[in-house]
């Protein structure tokens, strides 16, 4: 009897991504919930723009650099799981700790705490879903898991915004997240329970024609990597954007989590989306999505809330395509033992160019909105002919 049932079923690795995907729409729903409104809070905490760009990019830097050591940790001792449940605790229960701040100094702590949170577990949790995305096609498995993952972050800050259109404050707002992040980690421990070795989804024998020696990666991963961190470069963080539309009261305090949700819900659509097509067109797919994402910045800075709607929009579109495509190009490029200190990695990489990206963008958003629209659309478009190289490396093999 359970025989047929199994074979009617959805394949094991999907039930998999599934269960990780779950897990993600209610971390994404705890802590973009409070992304959405981390700009605009430092503000009323006395912070100025420049604090609010170095304060987000020293959380990326720090939420992707220190992949590195999470990745190789995870390699070296295999306590994937272990390390995934203490990075996202660390990640989850920061945020309604930020109700409490009172300083925009330890806000600033907290939001930092989180991002580490971040860093720890991300690359051990990525090991795990490429083994699954094997079976599945990796397009459509990240690009799965990318979309549960940005409807977490949809509907976290509508959430927030209803809360805060009820009192008004923003301590009420980061207080109900609490919620989702215990749920977060519930599902987690599910995960763990039925699936405590996700990589009989994948031999880890298996090894790439021409791949190179141990401890090393690909040419084509080095490029990819440059041509990643300049779209990560250009990439405007939310909290600035919302730091904008704060100063210019482009829109009331509660309609700022609704634009980024728009942006969530773009990214969720667009992961799916991309996802299958990558799994037929390869990295043609992240191209066109990069050339139509990197026009969002005369949009969200263009002063209305019309440019702004369609500027976050297609700010969602180019994180999609950065959350979905740009995990799934990585797993086809290096073999399973050394996938999570290649996510780390990139992860660093990465982040250290999101880090000097927003730091540049916060200051020159105070001397000239021109000029920062310039330096973001300029850098993402430098990764356009880099991407064209890493295809031709691999036509050419």
């Amino acid at each position: 009897m359970s025989k047929p049932q199994e074979k009617a079923g959805l394949p094991k690795s999907l039930k998999f991504i599934l269960l990780l995907g779950v897990v993600s729409l209610f971390a994404d729903m705890t802590y973009e919930g409070a992304r959405s409104i981390t700009g605009p809070y430092l503000a009323v905490l006395g912070a100025s723009g420049a604090a609010v760009g170095v304060i987000a990019g020293l959380g990326e830097l720090l939420g992707y650099g220190l992949r590195l050591l999470s990745g190789h940790l995870s390699d070296r001792t295999r306590k994937y799981w272990l390390i995934t449940f203490i990075g996202y605790f660390v990640n989850l229960f920061a945020v309604p700790l930020l109700g409490l701040a009172g300083r925009w100094e330890t806000a600033a702590v907290l939001m930092l705490a989180e991002r580490i949170g971040k860093a720890a577990r991300v690359p051990p949790r990525d090991a795990m879903l490429s083994q699954a995305t094997k079976q599945v096609g990796r397009g459509w498995g990240f690009g799965l898991h990318e979309a549960l993952d940005q409807l977490g972050a949809m509907m976290g800050p509508l959430i927030v915004a209803a809360v805060m259109s009820i009192n008004g404050r923003y301590e009420s707002g980061f207080a109900v997240l609490a919620i989702p992040a215990v749920l977060a980690v519930s599902v987690l421990a599910v995960a763990r329970a039925q699936y405590p070795n996700p990589h009989e989804f994948e031999s880890e024998l298996e090894k790439a024609a021409g791949d190179p020696p141990d401890g090393l990666f690909p040419r084509k991963y080095w490029l990819y990597l440059l041509a990643s961190a300049f779209i990560a470069f250009g990439y405007v963080d939310y909290p600035l954007i919302a730091f904008h539309f704060k100063k210019i009261s482009a829109a009331a305090d509660a309609m700022i989590p609704v634009l980024y949700a728009v942006a969530m819900g773009a990214d969720a659509l667009s992961a799916l989306l991309l996802g299958r097509l990558f799994d037929r067109y390869g990295l043609l797919v992240l191209i066109g999505a990069t050339s139509v994402s990197l026009l969002f910045a005369p949009l969200v800075f263009g002063g209305s809330l019309g440019l702004a709607l369609a500027g976050m929009a297609l700010w969602g579109i180019g994180m999609g395509a950065q959350e979905s495509i740009m995990r799934a190009v990585i797993a086809d490029m290096v073999p399973p033992t050394r996938r999570g200190s290649a996510y780390g990695l990139f992860n660093t990489g990465y982040g250290l160019f999101w880090f000097a990206g927003s730091a540049l963008l916060g200051i020159v958003y105070d001397i000239s909105i021109p000029a920062l629209i310039a330096v973001s659309v300029l850098s993402q478009a430098a990764a356009l002919p880099l991407l064209v190289r890493v295809i031709n490396i691999d036509r050419t093999r």
